[in-house]
């Protein structure tokens, strides 16, 4: 594997508070053009991983490459996010008093608050951007509506799209169905494989049948390290993995 195929090189990085370690020595290659699932019990140190990849936690030790060479444990969350790493939370964060559209019109990459959107006339280029976006998130029919009005399934589809708008070559999910439909979970699934075609993804779940769904490479984290890794048959049939985890 040539260094020019990695995006992310996460190595030996450790995080305490209060004398519980977070992360214990984690190290974690992600490719470019790759999706991700990172599984694991509570406590796992799931969420710090991603802190600290968007520059929230700087850890103790331990480095986290980006591209060919740039150390993310030196930038601040604004540089980190500048350098096209975008971060979706597990409660979806939209304008909900504003349509669709707006919302990714507000989201689009450039200097846009939202007063100023009121006024501004989208550029051609925005406006084939928000299509595209509206094509992938298959929320094209519902544009005109006010993102308050929203099923759950699609606030977190817009949420997905206003990160697109950024253009991120990485995008960290978490738990991106909790709370979902099945028809809905089926969606994101097939969501997320599309935008992984274009971008790395990373999916932290707890939905085991959502991960299947996602057919990708999947990281097993216990006590802030990786304790397996795999398909999801291999890490589901993994003895340790079966103890800590799926025997719960």
């Amino acid at each position: 594997m040539s260094t020019s195929d990695t995006l992310l090189y996460l190595d030996g990085v450790s995080v305490s508070f209060d004398g519980f370690r977070a992360l214990n020595q984690l190290s974690l290659v992600l490719l470019k053009g790759e999706m991700r699932a990172v599984i694991g019990p509570n406590g796992a140190g799931k969420t710090t991983m991603m802190d600290v990849i968007t520059g929230k936690t700087r850890p103790d030790s331990g480095r986290v490459i980006f591209g060919e060479d740039t150390d993310l444990t030196r930038l601040d969350e604004p540089a980190i996010a500048a350098l096209g790493i975008g971060r979706k939370f597990q409660k979806p964060t939209v304008f909900e008093p504003h349509t669709v559209w707006d919302n990714l019109l507000l989201a689009l990459a450039g200097n846009r608050s939202p007063r100023f959107s009121l006024w501004a006339r989208e550029t051609s280029e925005e406006r084939r951007r928000i299509e595209e976006i509206l094509t992938t998130t298959r929320l094209g029919e519902q544009r005109k509506r006010h993102a308050a009005s929203l099923s759950h399934g699609q606030k977190q589809w817009l949420e997905i799209g206003m990160l697109l708008a950024q253009d991120p070559q990485l995008l960290l999910v978490d738990e991106p169905v909790a709370g979902m439909t099945d028809a809905e979970t089926e969606q994101t699934a097939a969501l997320l494989r599309e935008i992984s075609q274009t971008r790395t993804v990373v999916v932290v779940e707890h939905d085991m049948a959502f991960v299947r769904a996602l057919a990708v490479k999947v990281t097993v984290l216990h006590e802030g390290s990786v304790l397996s890794e795999g398909s999801i048959d291999h890490v589901s049939a993994d003895p340790r993995v079966i103890e800590v985890y799926l025997g719960r």
